[in-house]
């Protein structure tokens, strides 16, 4: 829709087959700011920021296409440290990929990462007999997707020609993702054959039921057992180049290469759907340049971290992060699409069907399925005995089944119409009967979870570690559980659903959804509120007593309205208190607990993607001041980890230490992290959709954020220009029938 007219304000059914084994490469990112000349914010400094430059002090590197990735270190070698490797569809098939010359590594310089599928190594060789240093340079400029390609270019800066001998170490163990991440022996004798043919070397392996193989070949190589061996005379100030390609098989059948070649990398697949990721989403103007250049950044992350199955090529979904979850996830894709969904619906449709197609329908305790029930993960190793509940789609979460519904429930509000949504009825009605029939296991109206067997998770919502849910005396809480967050998502499903179903045509279901709602949110009050904490218990226990700990997971409970309008005040209080909020972010869990601490993973972190739900809850409270006090404490927190939020940080506080501590292990991209600058960027401007009722919400921006620009937003099938300030917020091009609400600066 073109920009037309101006309104402001100032101040299941069945499930089909699984996908085919293994997505496609979807490749990614995104490199420059949409308006590179936007002036800069006074609280930022006018000097460029590096896009991507990652310096030699770094001990690894790791490239993402689609559901690969390679992991490696700042020579560009693989096999120096037990977690390397190149990993396509949960499998390494690239355990050992080492360069010499004249029988000696490189020298690194310098890693360059570029897109996120796309790195160039610079190394130099040892220096030449007769010469005070060295004159050799080699440039590996690696690309990944379903295979790899490296670039190889030698430059010779001396005063005479020399004769070089490269040699490329290639070996694969073909070991599950898992047993690489936790760095453990393979649960059997792995085979694994090897052999030369002609110029390239084969390897395969097949354990009777799945086959996965590589063939690495390169130009003018001679293959022997092992390696590629190529011998190079350079000219003086000239260079030498040739191309290494690892092509990788399942089933005995080649993968194409993803990038030819015999054609330009920017007409290759990866780059193609890139330009078109780009063209799909919303782009953004911001004066402040923290938040321009995350946003940036996570643009380009997440269309890294986009996969495809090549039975439903046009169904894009996100993986969950690297390295170790590039694969498709519940909770996590649904989460990371509810985010950028105002920005990028289509991703949120395709998580949708893809999610529909592998929805349970039938009762399997060792995989946790269930008739109705949203997976946890998909996992296609080798070996699924090795994935949770030993089978490649595992169950075990709590939360994404109703999660499901709201996604579904928003991008109806959002103005996708009902008949383009109707394909989702039967997974979205088979996902609200499971809440009732199997996620409420004791017919007392609350969702809780107890693993079926030792092969599962023991904790099975968003904080799934083992210690994460635990009482205020330190001990942890019996199952079943049902969390407080979890009874928020099944309200808000209750009513997304009822939506929904008025909009299909049916107002009797609709009524009976909105009944249920209201019934379970009075429910909630009564269990869930500890008056001598004033607050609300994080769950009930397996003996339905409260788990009364202060913890971030009530900032959800805000985010899906199930808190009762008399306890908002306090609750927001609470939660902005100095033992929770830490200056960068909301805590998972008080500082006063004596279980607290700063440095786990669940019991005292901050993970910016509950940050900026718990903000989110604050603003549809009409607590919009503490919302962008949090969103303050998450750009100071973006500009420290230089435009890429970690999937957590450690929750110290900012008094006493006045920058982010990274959390050693955290994901980096990870899917909610990148897409929390997206959210952020939604309350600075205080955006809301809802065309069935027929409103559009925007605000002025805070002072801190400054001017912004929204162009190509997609509302009601159609495209707005959104322009807000700190003094005004305006929307361009909406059509008829829906009408702008402002809310004061």
């Amino acid at each position: 829709m073109s920009d037309q007219g101006t309104a402001g304000a100032a101040g299941a059914a069945s499930r089909p087959e699984e996908p085919s084994p293994g997505p496609d490469d979807v490749g990614g990112a995104t490199g420059t700011a949409d308006d590179p000349g936007s002036p800069s914010s006074p609280i930022d400094s006018d000097e460029t920021r590096p896009r991507g430059l990652r310096s030699t002090d770094s001990a690894q590197s790791t490239l993402v296409g689609g559901s690969s990735f390679c992991v490696s270190g700042q020579r560009g070698d693989i096999g120096d440290a037990p977690a390397e490797g190149f990993f396509v569809r949960d499998t390494r098939v690239l355990s050992r990929w080492q360069l010499l010359v004249d029988g000696s590594p490189l020298e690194a310089l310098a890693t360059l990462p570029q897109e996120p599928y796309e790195c160039l190594f610079v190394g130099r060789a040892p220096t030449r007999p007769g010469r005070l240093e060295p004159t050799v340079v080699v440039e590996r400029h690696r690309l990944v997707a379903s295979g790899m390609r490296e670039d190889l270019t030698v430059h010779n800066f001396g005063p005479e020609a020399v004769g070089l001998d490269l040699t490329l170490s290639v070996d694969s163990d073909f070991a599950d993702l898992f047993e690489v991440k936790e760095n453990r022996a393979p649960a059997s004798a792995r085979r694994v054959e090897r052999r030369v043919e002609g110029s390239s070397l084969v390897l395969w392996y097949d354990n009777g039921m799945t086959q996965r193989g590589v063939r690495v070949t390169a130009r003018g190589a001679h293959a022997v057992p092992g390696a590629l061996v190529m011998r190079a005379v350079v000219a003086p100030q000239s260079s030498w180049s040739t191309t290494v390609e690892a092509l990788t098989s399942v089933q005995g059948h080649e993968q194409e290469p993803d990038f030819p070649i015999d054609r330009p990398l920017e007409a290759a697949p990866p780059a193609r759907k890139m330009r078109g990721w780009r063209e799909d989403t919303a782009t953004f103007s911001v004066e402040n340049t923290v938040l321009a250049h995350a946003l940036d950044v996570s643009r380009r992350d997440l269309g890294a971290l986009r996969i495809t199955y090549p039975d439903h090529p046009e169904d894009e979904v996100v993986a969950a992060g690297a390295p170790w979850f590039m694969t498709l996830f519940g909770r996590d894709s649904l989460l990371t699409s509810w985010m950028t969904l105002p920005f990028a619906p289509r991703l949120a449709m395709g998580t949708l069907r893809t999610l529909a197609r592998l929805q349970g329908r039938s009762v399997d305790p060792m995989s946790e399925e269930q008739p109705g029930k949203i997976l946890h993960e998909l996992r296609l190793g080798t070996d699924p005995s090795q994935a949770l509940g030993g089978a490649s789609v595992y169950y075990g979460s709590i939360d994404s089944t109703p999660l499901f519904v709201m996604v579904a429930g928003r991008l109806l509000r959002w103005g996708i119409p009902a008949a383009e949504l109707s394909s989702l009825r039967g997974p979205v009605e088979a996902a609200l009967r499971w809440i009732d029939e199997y996620g409420d296991r004791d017919g007392d109206g609350f969702v809780e979870y107890q693993r079926s067997t030792d092969r599962g998770l023991l904790n099975q919502g968003w904080k799934d570690s083992g210690d994460s849910v635990v009482m205020p005396d330190g001990r942890l809480a019996r199952a079943p559980i049902a969390l407080a967050e979890v009874q928020g998502y099944c309200h808000a499903a209750f009513l997304a659903g009822a939506d929904l179903e008025e909009a299909w045509g049916d107002a009797d279901a609709a009524a009976r959804l909105r009944v249920r709602a209201a019934r379970l949110r009075a429910d909630f009050h009564r269990a869930f509120w500890d008056e001598s904490t004033g607050f609300l218990a994080m769950a009930l226990d397996g003996d339905k007593n409260r788990v009364a700990s202060v913890t971030s997971n009530i900032g959800h409970c805000l985010w899906t309205g199930i808190v009762d309008d008399s306890l908002v005040d306090r609750v927001v209080g609470r939660l902005m208190a100095p033992d929770m909020f830490s200056g960068f972010g909301i805590r998972t869990l008080s500082a006063d607990s004596c279980a607290f601490n700063p440095a786990s993973y669940h019991c005292g972190s901050v993970w910016p993607h509950d940050t900026v739900i718990c903000a989110a809850g604050m603003a549809a409270c009409g607590h919009r001041e503490e919302a962008l006090s949090v969103v303050r404490g998450l750009l100071d927190a973006v500009e420290a980890f230089d435009g890429r939020l970690p999937e957590l940080f450690c929750g110290f506080a900012r008094s006493e230490l006045a920058t982010p501590v990274p959390y050693p292990t955290s994901c980096s991209p990870q899917a909610w992290a990148a897409a929390t600058p997206y959210e952020m960027l939604r309350l600075a401007i205080g955006l809301d959709v809802d065309v069935p009722r027929g409103f559009v919400d925007v605000a002025p921006t805070p002072r801190s954020v400054g001017d912004v620009l929204v162009r190509r937003l997609p509302v009601d099938g159609g495209q707005v220009r959104i322009e807000a300030g700190p003094a005004r917020a305006e929307v361009h091009g909406l059509g008829s029938g829906l009408r702008v609400r402002g809310h004061e600066a």
